[in-house]
């Protein structure tokens, strides 16, 4: 009886492979009819830490929501396309969730012959938000946070043949104090739709009892060196780590250590990273038990360095790699109308990357959201800096943005704060080895913003390599690395901080409403708004102008709002569906490059 209900399993996966289709009548991007759903972004989920063997579970699973408080359902009604967000068309559902409901996935799969004698790891890349996870029918774990990877090992719960997965996810949205970005139960304005459940990919991945669970790396350009900490499980005194660099085909350094020591390798020379030389060294890290190679990963690095310093005006400037540089570029909410979280392909998540670049910004600010890991690796290998904001959560704000602040912070439950640390934790930890990011942001615009000092000095002590933004727009404390000010639509230097940076974290929002490429045609919303692409562009040249006088005397970074329209918000530099580029994109790289020099030696 048990062969003939996974025999069902497997053929109704196969046979609703075929009526898949994506659900509503909303915008969508040209890549949603690229989407196969015997496909689903097949790429390698974690370049940054890579093995030769993995299995995709990416595609259609059995899917049933209830009621919180009921059991498993008996029969899973319907169909979703892993890894689309419950809401999101692409999932096939786009069904509203809530508080009081639960969703549940259900597949079948089977761990490929060649991988006896291997442990095997179940990888989830993001689910939103309390995750339970049964294996044949056994809860083997379970993982609360929205936005970084988690994973189990599974070898003990597999059986001979065809194994049984299932998930169960509880979403509160806004109903709850959990990190949540801009995703409320009544969308509008600049709120946007909940994102529900699985929203990356969830991977197979064999691996020796004995293997590298994750590497860290700092790069010191001032005595040539990188260090690189490997954490591993299964490990005995005696187990060695081997690290061998490389400059693309070349070898040019090996080392070996003890497992558990950092290594300090010498970089000879070498090559600096930045948005317009952004060179990355491979290198290749192998863990080795009485003599025998255990685990063997790819990854990679980038020899740069972020800090500040007082220029000879004795403005506190942004440095890159021990120069002034003033960063520019948008604030990136990260969202897609057909996959809402989730990017329909590869494809769609490089291109707003690129069209950043050739719009001539050297930044991106991920605006309350976190990324898959592609994302990182692509803004790595094309050059942008990232500013990387913690996803809001908790309570609106207690804001007073034009002003020191000296009244009382947010009060946050002891749950609301332990939620907090462990996700900010875990997002900082997910991102650590990454070289676009050069800056994290713990509070924006005083939302959720608590025990500022301690949470930014806790912030700086944990990660010494990268700046900190204690609170972009927010309540303003003198501490951590920057003054960032929030003004619409223009730019404005109403506060200014003699001992640190001063910078923009946000201005502009100018809107234009383009017929057929709206989200919901009699609704849209703009910080001001014009009705033809010229009028923008003329508008946003003379910020522009603006911003880079603003930069000379005192202002060393700015974020312009946005990438591109997000729902009702018809402010980006493209539509939603990034089908129509708004303004005219060489006014706009000459305006940002001339910004960008102006404070330039």
């Amino acid at each position: 009886m048990k062969n003939v209900l996974t025999l069902i399993l497997a053929l109704g996966l196969c046979s609703a492979s075929a009526q898949w289709k994506p659900a509503g009548d909303k915008i969508k991007t040209k890549w949603a009819t690229e989407v196969d759903p015997d496909n689903v972004l097949p790429e390698y989920p974690r370049p940054i830490m890579t093995r030769a063997n993995w299995k995709n579970l990416n595609g259609l699973w059995d899917f049933a929501m209830v009621k919180r408080n009921a059991t498993e359902p008996q029969e899973y009604s319907e169909q979703i396309l892993v890894p689309f967000a419950v809401e999101s068309s692409l999932s096939g559902v786009q069904k509203m969730v809530g508080a009081e409901n639960v969703v549940w996935y259900r597949r079948t799969f089977e761990v490929p012959a060649a991988w006896k004698g291997k442990n095997t790891l179940l990888h989830f890349g993001a689910v939103d938000w309390r995750t339970e996870v049964f294996v044949n029918d056994i809860k083997i774990g379970t993982h609360e946070g929205g936005y970084t990877p988690f994973s189990f090992d599974i070898t003990p719960y597999l059986k001979v043949g065809v194994q049984k997965l299932t998930v169960k996810v509880w979403d509160p949205t806004d109903a709850g104090p959990q990190p949540r970005g801009k995703q409320v139960n009544k969308p509008g304005g600049i709120w946007y739709t909940p994102v529900t459940g699985i929203w990356q990919t969830v991977w197979l991945e064999p691996v020796d009892a004995t293997s590298i669970v994750d590497i860290r790396t700092n790069p010191n350009i001032d005595d040539n060196t990188l260090s690189v900490q490997v954490a591993t499980r299964g490990s005995s005194y005696g187990d060695l780590i081997e690290i061998k660099v490389q400059d693309g085909a070349n070898v040019i350094k090996t080392v070996k250590t003890a497992v558990g020591q950092e290594a300090v390798i010498t970089v000879p020379s070498p090559k600096l990273w930045s948005p317009e030389s952004p060179f990355l060294y491979d290198f290749e890290v192998t863990l080795i038990s009485d003599g025998v190679v255990r685990d063997q990963v790819k990854s990679y690095f980038a020899m740069r360095k972020i800090s500040t310093q007082r220029d000879a005006k004795g403005i506190v400037r942004l440095q890159l790699n021990n120069k002034d540089y003033f960063q520019f570029g948008p604030l990136d909410q990260g969202w897609w109308p057909d996959g809402l979280y989730t990017a329909p392909t590869e494809e769609a998540l490089i291109y707003d990357i690129q069209k950043t670049k050739d719009f001539g910004f050297n930044m991106i600010r991920k605006h309350v959201k976190v990324e898959p890991a592609r994302w990182y690796t692509h803004c790595d290998r094309m050059g942008v800096l990232v500013w990387q904001d913690m996803p809001n959560g908790d309570d609106q704000p207690i804001w007073q943005n034009r002003q020191y602040f000296t009244g009382t912070e947010l009060q946050r439950t002891a749950e609301s704060e332990a939620i907090y640390r462990k996700e900010w934790k875990e997002i900082m930890d997910y991102l650590y080895s990454y070289p676009s990011i050069v800056c994290w942001v713990p509070f924006n615009e005083g939302w959720g913003q608590f025990k500022t000092r301690e949470i930014v000095e806790w912030n700086m002590a944990y990660d010494p390599s990268r700046l900190v933004n204690p609170a972009s727009g927010g309540n303003h404390f003198q501490v951590g690395s920057m003054l960032d000010l929030h003004n619409y639509p223009g730019p404005e230097m109403y506060l200014y901080d003699a001992q640190r940076p001063t910078v923009l974290g946000e201005y502009g929002g100018i809107g234009l409403p383009l017929k057929d490429h709206l989200w919901e045609p009699d609704r849209n919303w703009g910080y001001v708004q014009f009705k033809t692409s010229k009028k923008v562009t003329e508008k946003y040249v003379e910020y522009a102008q603006q911003l880079a006088d603003m930069a000379k005397t005192g202002f060393s970074a700015a974020i312009y709002t946005q990438t591109t329209d997000v729902e009702v918000e018809v402010n980006g530099f493209m539509t939603y569906d990034r089908k129509v580029i708004k303004l005219d994109e060489k006014e706009v790289r000459k305006a940002n490059q001339a910004v960008i020099n102006a404070i330039q030696k």
